[in-house]
């Protein structure tokens, strides 16, 4: 390991569960690489190049992953980096679940971080979208022209709790989906959170 190791991280793996032996080579992979440095952010394992996030090591119930902050920037010929969500813009996943599976593509991971490096010295950003590029569904549009309150509370929020109940909201196919999808959120909304505060 080049990379020197943060004592959080060495706990983090000691508590891991399923996936702490494939958690833990895919530090060694990831820490073989000088130029990044290792942290602890959001109760994962981070490693970041001068200051800015490049990778996170993290696990879910069916899998490990590696989590490219800037993913979408990568070339992905092979079209193997995940993303998420639909509303995730700009991360992409690595999945596993071995360990063979995780040293059969240590090139091509490696190879990632590399590429994720070299987008992060190049200062590139993910260009996201705005909120006004998404489109307010007109059950919704309706209630807030109703509504001074649900308006104004709607308008404070962040843009990106915004773009989450927007995007949520429009991706019911009925009306009376999107409607129950309004009415059950609207408290929400009213109280300043976002759709999984």
């Amino acid at each position: 390991m080049h990379v020197m190791a943060d004592p959080r991280v060495d706990e983090f793996l000691h508590k891991a569960g399923r996936w702490q032996k494939e958690m833990s080579l895919l530090r060694d992979i990831v820490a073989g690489i000088e130029e990044l440095r290792e942290d602890y952010k959001w109760m994962h394992p981070c490693y970041t190049f001068n200051g800015k996030n490049v990778v996170l090591i993290h696990d879910f119930k069916a899998y490990c992953a590696l989590l490219f902050h800037k993913g979408a920037l990568l070339s992905d010929p092979e079209g193997i980096l995940i993303q998420q969500t639909e509303n995730v813009q700009a991360a992409r996943q690595l999945r596993f679940t071995s360990l063979d599976q995780i040293e059969e593509q240590r090139y091509v991971i490696e190879s990632f971080i590399r590429q994720a490096i070299d987008v992060e010295r190049s200062g590139k950003t993910v260009v996201l979208k705005k909120t006004s590029d998404y489109t307010v569904p007109e059950e919704f549009q309706r209630r807030l022209d109703e509504s001074d309150m649900l308006r104004e509370a709607f308008a404070k929020l962040t843009p990106g709790r915004q773009r989450a109940y927007l995007f949520y909201f429009s991706t019911a196919k009925q009306p009376t989906t999107r409607e129950s999808r309004i009415d059950k959120y609207i408290p929400k909304i009213l109280d300043g959170k976002g759709l999984d505060d």
